[in-house]
């Protein structure tokens, strides 16, 4: 079986089991995922869900956002980890994007990624959820099960694993999958026990079942 046979056997198999594909982060504004997904580096995007209901309270706007100091941002964000920087990255770029942008998120992959905080993933998923562009997701759950599974071989680099999934990926599916291996990986191919191959709907296409 080729990578690219695989890769569309797993999509078949994972739109079976998750029918429904969509980023876990709440928002209703294109704005409110760039400050998301941010704050979800090295945090639950359930915890992200309720922080953000105190930030957006206060500011609820572009504008508003980007007139709060990093030190009132991070006052209401610690509890997401790391609220130092990631304050001081949504602050900068709130101004950016009020000042440059007239407060629309930029569609342009490489704009997004000018933007303070924002690298590959971040813009992948913005350009992927919001714009509706083929995109390809590598969060932490994307690089172990496309790994564990035969999809890409001996590369944990973000960028490296979404080169890879480039070439074999339909462009139509790629951000659906991304979407799907996260659900997948929080279920049963997890990080922080053995993964449950028992209940796996990929164990026939698994090219390391049980690793």
């Amino acid at each position: 079986m080729t990578k690219k046979q695989r890769a569309l056997a797993v999509i078949e198999r994972l739109k079976n089991e998750y029918p429904i594909a969509e980023c876990s982060l709440e928002y209703d504004e294109a704005w409110k995922l760039l400050v998301e997904v941010r704050l979800a580096a090295q945090c639950t995007d359930a915890r992200v869900n309720e922080v953000v209901k105190g930030l957006y309270a206060k500011y609820p706007t572009v504008e508003a956002l980007s007139q709060a100091t990093p030190e009132e941002i991070e006052e209401i964000v610690r509890p997401c980890g790391l609220g130092k920087s990631k304050a001081r990255d949504i602050s900068a770029c709130m101004k950016i994007l009020h000042e440059k942008y007239n407060d629309v998120v930029p569609s342009d992959f490489d704009e997004l990624l000018k933007l303070p905080g924002v690298g590959r993933k971040s813009a992948n998923l913005i350009v992927g959820d919001v714009y509706g562009k083929p995109a390809v997701v590598t969060d932490t759950h994307c690089i172990r099960i496309t790994n564990r599974i035969g999809l890409v071989e001996g590369t944990k680099d973000p960028k490296k694993v979404e080169m890879a999934l480039w070439k074999i990926l339909p462009p139509d599916e790629a951000n659906d999958f991304c979407h799907r291996i996260v659900y997948h990986g929080r279920a049963v191919c997890t990080a922080r026990t053995k993964p449950y191959c028992d209940k796996c709907c990929l164990k026939d296409v698994c090219k390391q079942v049980g690793v």
